[in-house]
């Protein structure tokens, strides 16, 4: 019987989504020496300094943590080389630089919320359900000098429902994500890895980084699309539009949860129809039915009470 390696891990990553697979290689008992996590950054109204959801785990489990603000500098390299890893996990962090991803004897591997190739890139979770998409997944994967592009370890499927919201999809990809990952490195622990070279494939789609702009609704595009936009940003960062309420100018406002309504009308598209308790916006085959919104200023509020205290004019629309 083979001798398990001696593993010495150091954790990359930042977010919610990368605490799962932190907390999960904590409760295997396996060797975390350090994690690396970004720094410290201003947040909400007072713009206090808030620290990353994996600095948070980290500090409760009394973890090693760095907090390096370039990753090249030579006093983090230095740094790093003394926590003597032998394997590096990256979970949702940044683009390391070469002296870092090759620093360690068993290599750097990437958990990646997306079946690779397809949806390499910043926001894979949000485009599957953009696009959408039925199935997803996860993949962990030997870093190399691209993004995304490295050798596939394993990866695990993910079914998309047709009412997924992104907050959901993510929820689940992060649970699989850190089951994943236990997987990989038990694989690394008994030198039991085979990769696969990542297929080349022209119909490749791919996770673009979400901004202000990709974020807009366009009216005009067909029910479905508008609606597979609206649950692949909910609940963040969130699909956006104006509403042209026959005031000043437009105001700028978020929307959260919607359901569609496939009916053939006459209305132009954009036009705003409402009864007492009912928010709904005119497509080319249907309705986009707004349950939940948010106003500029204002908290995300449900539909019914806005209608309460909100009135639209006869001529309203969405732009």
């Amino acid at each position: 019987m083979t001798k398990k390696r001696d593993l010495r891990i150091v954790f990359m990553g930042t977010p919610d989504f990368a605490v799962a697979s932190l907390k999960a290689l904590i409760d295997h008992n396996y060797n975390v020496v350090g994690v690396i996590t970004a720094p410290d950054r201003p947040a909400g109204r007072g713009q206090k300094l808030r620290a990353s959801a994996v600095k948070e785990f980290a500090l409760a489990q009394n973890l090693n943590i760095l907090q390096p603000t370039n990753l090249k500098s030579e006093s983090f390299i230095e740094e790093l080389a003394a926590l003597n890893a032998n394997l590096q996990i990256i979970v949702a962090f940044r683009m390391l630089p070469k002296v870092v991803w090759q620093m360690p004897e068993f290599g750097t591997f990437n958990l990646h919320a997306s079946l690779l190739p397809q949806y390499r890139g910043a926001a894979p979770i949000h485009w599957a359900i953009i696009n959408g998409e039925t199935k997803t997944g996860v993949t962990t994967f030997f870093i190399d000098e691209k993004i995304d592009t490295g050798a596939i370890i394993k990866c695990e499927d993910a079914l998309i429902g047709p009412k997924t919201t992104v907050g959901e999809l993510h929820d689940d990809l992060m649970k699989i994500g850190s089951d994943l990952v236990i997987k990989t490195v038990d694989q690394i622990e008994n030198d039991a890895v085979s990769t696969t070279i990542q297929p080349q494939t022209e119909d490749l789609k791919t996770a673009y980084k979400l901004n202000r702009d990709n974020c807009k609704i366009d009216w005009s595009l067909s029910l479905d699309t508008i609606y597979n936009k609206i649950r692949g940003l909910n609940p963040f960062p969130t699909a956006w539009c104006y509403l042209d309420n026959a005031e000043d100018k437009p105001l700028s406002v978020k929307i959260y949860a919607v359901e569609k309504i496939e009916e053939h009308h006459n209305f132009e598209v954009g036009k705003i129809i409402t009864t007492k308790d009912e928010l709904k916006v005119s497509c080319k085959d249907g309705y986009i039915n707004i349950l939940e919104i948010q106003l500029p200023g204002k908290r995300k509020m449900e539909v019914k009470s806005l209608l309460n205290g909100f009135s639209f004019s006869a001529s309203a629309k969405m732009l």
